[in-house]
């Protein structure tokens, strides 16, 4: 639950710092604030599924 929770945190804090961040720098750094953008969505969504179905990713094995 705490790993959900930092996921949650960190990519919206990713996200936050990411958007404005595109229109800010120079031409090759914001290339890397939108990847940072796609990889806070990424791990909020993952954050929201592992806190929301906690067995997601156990498998039926």
């Amino acid at each position: 639950m705490i790993l959900a929770i930092a996921l949650i945190v960190c990519g919206l804090a990713g996200v936050a710092w990411g958007l404005p961040a595109m229109h800010r720098l120079r031409k090759p750094f914001d290339i890397l604030a939108s990847l940072l953008v796609l990889v806070g969505v990424i791990s909020s969504l993952l954050g929201a599924l592992i806190l929301t179905v906690p067995g997601f990713f156990k498998g039926y094995l």
